[in-house]
């Protein structure tokens, strides 16, 4: 099977047009009654490889990179299916250190059509059996399976065995799908537990945390809550992804990986060491996280920050960094709440850029000067982004200002989508190291 390599920023754009109806055109449609038919269609790849599950609000992503690059620091052969992407379809399916390729990518979606078809998939579910189909191919000793929306409904849930889950912060986003209140969509995300698996999540909000701990003993799931790693100047270890909130999201990973080692799953003869883990935590790279990138050699920063709680995340990283008076380029899909996301992010001393986001409907700047009407004289509009980028960058270096002030992209993910291609190429980064052996996991 061909294979882009996984170097730096992101594989080429693959034109999925004629295949995959636009995700907006039928809405969301969660289930799994149409997927399991669809896979039982299809020979049931979801029986022939081992997964685990990655499900929460914000940080799922964050957490499955932690994961799959200690799983492969270990010396394991192991996939990973994400969403969204940033930049190309192709980010959704990597296998090892790969991306899958473009033309295979295709092929498989091509190969899914009638079933698709005839069992009225939507986008989202064609690519979770494509996705499963060529885990099951690759011969992988595990995948690490990145919930999409929700948990109980969503596509990635059709895997009949996910004995190891983990759980990234849980917060108010997509709320017309799944629930008005906290507790509402943490029995919604609970539902990936399943009777005898093993949870784990970093501290989440009270009624989080009651709700979690309620699904998990009336479904027969062990769940454990694991404490943030301790920052590098405490002892703690040193981290691919930067920013403080990743020292939870590591932990969950570790908790996850040394679940995976104590039922001697996927390998018995596999070790995942404390080297291992060390070597996967600093490994791990995934762009649009706190993200220092160049535009036209000036840095700035991308995060998606795309709903209120990763918002009140981002604002809280950058002041702890301890620089004000930012310039922001802001984009904020309709459908979220903008006033609540701009309010997080924005100090009395910033300024923002609003941007249309291509081909997403986006909040406009008379709208969310109408909804934030304390923050209206910080605001301006911009139509493009090109443009955007250019006053974003050249006020920065107008004014001088040290690392810490940097500008930042933040409000969507598809913004930062359509944003990385203008940017300055990445440097090269060395592969993430392997290592078998090791002294065994420690407490």
């Amino acid at each position: 099977m061909a294979a882009e390599s996984m170097t730096t920023g992101s594989p080429e754009p693959v034109d999925l047009d004629d295949l995959l109806e636009p995700f907006a055109s039928r809405g969301m449609d969660l289930g799994l009654k149409r997927l399991e038919g669809a896979l039982a269609a299809g020979g049931h790849p979801e029986r022939r490889f081992r997964a685990v599950q990655v499900a929460g609000t914000n940080g799922k992503g964050s957490i499955a990179t932690f994961l799959h690059a200690i799983l492969r620091a270990a010396g394991l052969r192991c996939g990973i299916y994400r969403s969204p992407h940033l930049v190309s379809w192709c980010e959704r399916i990597q296998l090892d250190d790969r991306w899958i390729a473009p033309a295979t990518l295709r092929a498989d979606l091509a190969r899914w059509r009638p079933i698709a078809a005839a069992h009225q998939l939507t986008p989202f579910e064609w690519l979770t059996a494509a996705a499963f189909d060529r885990f099951a191919l690759a011969d992988l000793d595990l995948s690490v399976l990145e919930v999409g929306l929700g948990g109980r409904l969503d596509a990635t849930t059709a895997h009949p065995h996910r004995p190891v889950v983990g759980f990234g912060a849980i917060g108010l986003d997509h709320c017309e799908h799944l629930g008005a209140d906290l507790a509402s969509i943490a029995r919604e995300k609970a539902g990936v537990l399943s009777g005898g698996c093993l949870a784990f999540s970093a501290p989440q909000a009270p009624e989080v945390a009651t709700m979690l701990e309620a699904e998990a003993r009336r479904l027969g799931a062990e769940l454990r809550w694991v404490a943030p790693l301790a920052a590098c100047e405490a002892g703690g270890p040193e981290l691919g992804l930067p920013g403080m909130v990743q020292r939870s999201n590591g932990a969950v990973a570790v908790g996850m990986a040394r679940a995976l080692a104590e039922r001697g799953w996927p390998r018995p003869q596999a070790r995942l060491s404390e080297a291992a883990i060390l070597a996967g935590l600093a490994a791990a790279r995934w762009p649009g996280r706190l993200d220092t990138r160049h535009f036209r050699g000036v840095p700035l920063l991308l995060d998606g920050a795309h709903n209120p709680p990763a918002a009140v995340v981002l604002r809280r990283e950058l002041d702890r960094l301890g620089a004000g008076g930012r310039t922001w380029l802001i984009g904020i899909q309709r459908h979220k709440d903008g006033a609540a996301v701009l309010r997080a992010l924005l100090r009395p001393e910033d300024r923002a850029l609003i941007v249309p986001i291509p081909d997403h409907r986006a909040w406009s700047l008379d709208e969310l000067a109408a909804a934030c009407p304390e923050l209206a004289g910080q605001l301006a509009s911009v139509l493009e982004l090109q443009d955007g980028l250019q006053q974003l960058t050249g006020a920065a270096a107008g004014k001088g200002l040290p690392g810490s002030a940097l500008p930042v992209v933040a409000g969507s993910l598809y913004l930062l989508g359509a944003v990385m291609p203008l940017l300055d190429p990445l440097q090269a980064r060395s592969p993430a190291p392997t290592s078998a052996g090791g002294p065994g996991l420690g407490s």
